[in-house]
């Protein structure tokens, strides 16, 4: 009982410095709202360019065209070094014949049919193929390289223009946002530094007492770090609205589909409360290390001063004063 009503106590001053410092509080969260909108943008994002790559490894296949001399010898030693390469799914390893090809052609057209019924083996440009999948859509390129080196390999295709631009471009989106995001935390969380260094300045007495007569930093932290939460939380409250809703309607408007039909969104629901859920667990972990952060140095020199400088307040407020216009 005694630990919740000092937390009660706690939330309770921390609500009256938040509205106390107003002005500094909604400057620290405006900038804890643009961040957050910036991150669930990020997240959004990076988990369907995580889902369209996962999407594209399903279904991405690597043809390897053999050279017409190869023998059946020629074929097992291929499919062997083919096991050998690690970025290549062994399981999903298969051998096509020419005469394969041609039948399924064959099936598919009378037109093939007719036409490749006047070639013979000599004329026709149809080959032995492997098809392959990889693990890692990323390295695909390298794996293809590493596979145009094994003999008798004629040519390797995996339609290779239009998934490097893809995923060059994904990676890249990726890579700035991030930059963004962290540049933005850096600045929220001085933001809120400074906002706790106004609120210490005002309670620079009662900390130095309780300090003095040997309360835990636990105490003496508790307050700050609720008022970062509080700041984290009311910060985050658009993002949450701009999640769940924004992205609803980005999906509607694009009927699951960016651009193109290769392109599938992650459908809405749980995807939106799960980001709403991690948007909100960031806004409070930015206001409780900016808090903790702005707190801390103080807690370092209070720890100097004697039980003997109490009977003399001027002694503490110099020293408190000092330690705040120190930064």
């Amino acid at each position: 009982m005694k630990l919740f009503r000092k937390l009660g106590r706690s939330f309770r001053d921390a609500f009256k410095s938040v509205i106390r410092n107003f002005s500094l509080s909604l400057a620290s969260i405006s900038c804890i709202t643009i961040t957050l909108i910036i991150v669930a943008i990020a997240i959004m994002a990076s988990f369907n360019v995580q889902n369209f790559t996962k999407e594209i490894e399903k279904d991405l296949t690597i043809v390897i065209f053999l050279n017409n001399d190869a023998t059946e010898e020629d074929v097992t030693s291929v499919e062997q070094r083919l096991r050998k390469i690690p970025n290549v799914d062994k399981k999903s390893i298969t051998f096509e014949s020419k005469q394969e090809v041609k039948e399924d052609m064959q099936k598919e057209s009378e037109v093939f049919d007719t036409v490749l019924d006047e070639w013979d083996d000599s004329e026709s440009p149809l080959k032995d193929t492997f098809q392959v999948k990889v693990k890692n859509v990323e390295n695909i390129a390298l794996t293809a390289k590493k596979i145009e080196k094994i003999d008798q390999v004629n040519t390797v295709r995996y339609g290779e223009g239009m998934v490097d631009k893809m995923i060059t471009a994904f990676s890249s989106i990726e890579k700035v946002t991030c930059g963004i995001v962290i540049a933005l935390v850096v600045v929220t969380i001085f933001l809120i530094i400074n906002t706790i260094k106004l609120t210490i300045s005002a309670r620079r007495r009662e900390i130095g007492i309780m300090r003095l007569v040997g309360a835990s930093n636990f105490t003496i932290k508790t307050p700050f770090i609720i008022e970062g939460m509080i700041l984290g939380l009311l910060g985050s409250i658009v993002p949450i609205i701009f999640t769940t809703y924004g992205y609803l309607a980005f999906y509607n408007h694009f009927d699951g589909y960016l651009f193109t039909q290769l392109i599938q969104l992650i459908k809405p629901e749980p995807f939106i409360y799960s980001t709403a859920g991690i948007v909100v667990i960031i806004g409070i972990l930015v206001g409780m290390v900016g808090s903790a952060g702005a707190v801390r140095k103080y807690l370092k020199i209070l720890k100097q001063i004697s039980k003997n400088s109490l009977k003399n307040n001027k002694i503490v407020d110099i020293l408190i004063t000092h330690l705040i216009t120190m930064t």
